[in-house]
């Protein structure tokens, strides 16, 4: 190892570590990250063409038959908020002529509009007018507060004038138009706050970025590696979990010497887009590939993979994001045999591990600005070379 690699001594660091919170207010047991990203250069106000529609119900409902809104099925889940109460409760506000807040959606080439905030609220109206539109089943009334007559009723229970009157109802829509440059469209959706909690990054990328990234990042969060790797411990609410796994496909797609940019958020939206350009034998090769590195790594650092530690601290600190793909992807670059003697010079491991935490550039490398290229190598740069230590003369 260079002479002087851990040689910089910084004060105790684990006072307090704060974690992204979910919509109930919980730990996520993720570590808030700070990217340190910034506009380097202003955006054009001319390639920005933002519109306000106002459809009816039924011509929604018609683009949701055509599936030419898209939902994301599984995208802005909120534990708790949309009960059948809460559905009913909705439907109610139409049939009280109460105007709904306004939907955000992006146009694509193909006029596909894709609904970024909105989705319960559309969900919710197909489900209780057309509910073979997604696959869902009727929504029948509770609850209600002031037509509780109508309790119990299905749409086709209700009278025809309040049919019409729902099927009639417009909706606002503020449409960003295709054309408009998607990191345009990306940080046009980042300023939105609509009264709840704003959209996560990978919320957004899972909301503006369909195709079949979707489907491949939720399966590997499922996926009993990911699982065993992170302790069980991360919390789906938020797609952090899919975040994670995202980063590790983009370093091992680019390599992080490769990583010249500042808009590290751009370079997770390009990973998205080669993901869904990839074949079934490519997403396989890379499904192997994280699955080895998570036992990998579990194998190296056990309970405290991807995770700070501190000399004197037995509590586990909650996973840290910039650890996970610089621990994940330099071990998946190790062959088995090396693994295993990694495996079983663990104490060796953690030590060399614990001297990195006393690194201030290293620390700094995995807490403030972890978006900036020289920080990523910086991390990526240091791990290996504890690795290479620890592995001389085996």
């Amino acid at each position: 190892m260079p002479e002087g690699l851990f040689d910089v001594s910084v004060p105790n660091r684990q006072a307090k570590i704060s974690v992204e919170l979910d919509d109930a207010g919980f730990s996520t047991d993720v570590e808030t990250e700070d990217l340190g990203e910034r506009i380097d250069s202003p955006f054009d106000p001319d390639l920005i063409e933002v519109q306000t529609r106002n459809p009816t119900v039924a011509l929604l409902l018609n683009r949701i038959r055509r599936n030419t809104i898209d939902l994301a099925p599984d995208f802005q889940r909120r534990a708790g908020i949309w009960t059948q109460k809460a559905q009913s409760r909705l439907i109610e506000s139409l049939l009280l002529r109460i105007t709904l807040p306004t939907l955000y959606a992006a146009e694509s080439d193909d006029d596909t509009w894709a609904v970024v905030d909105g989705v319960q609220r559309l969900s919710t109206i197909a489900r209780f007018v057309a509910p073979e539109t997604i696959d869902a089943e009727p929504l029948r009334l509770t609850g209600l507060e002031y037509l509780a007559e109508y309790n119990g009723y299905t749409f086709d229970d209700l009278p025809g004038r309040l049919q019409t009157r729902i099927e009639e109802t417009e909706l606002v829509v503020l449409l960003i138009r295709r054309g408009t440059p998607e990191e345009v469209k990306f940080n046009i959706f980042a300023r939105i706050n609509t009264g709840g909690r704003p959209l996560t990054r990978q919320e957004l990328r899972h909301a503006l970025i369909p195709g079949e990234a979707r489907h491949f990042l939720a399966a590997l969060a499922r996926s009993d590696a990911f699982q065993m790797a992170t302790a069980q411990s991360v919390s789906a609410e938020r797609m952090s979990d899919r975040e994670m796994c995202l980063r590790f496909l983009a370093f091992s797609l680019t390599s992080p010497d490769d990583y010249t940019g500042q808009d590290f958020d751009g370079f997770l939206r390009e990973a998205m887009h080669s993901l869904n350009r990839r074949s079934d034998d490519e997403l396989g090769e890379l499904w192997a590939t994280f699955r080895g590195a998570m036992y990998a790594s579990a194998a190296v650092f056990g309970q405290h993979a991807f995770r700070k530690r501190f000399r004197d601290y037995t509590r586990r600190s909650p996973v840290n994001k910039a650890l996970f793909e610089s621990q994940s992807v330099t071990l998946s670059r190790y062959s088995k045999d090396q693994v295993r003697t990694l495996s079983s010079r663990n104490a060796q491991v953690e030590e060399g591990f614990l001297r990195l935490m006393e690194n201030s550039d290293f620390f700094n490398a995995v807490s403030a600005g972890t978006g900036d290229a020289g920080k990523v190598k910086l991390r990526f740069r240091m791990l290996d070379e504890m690795f290479q230590e620890v592995l001389k003369d085996a």
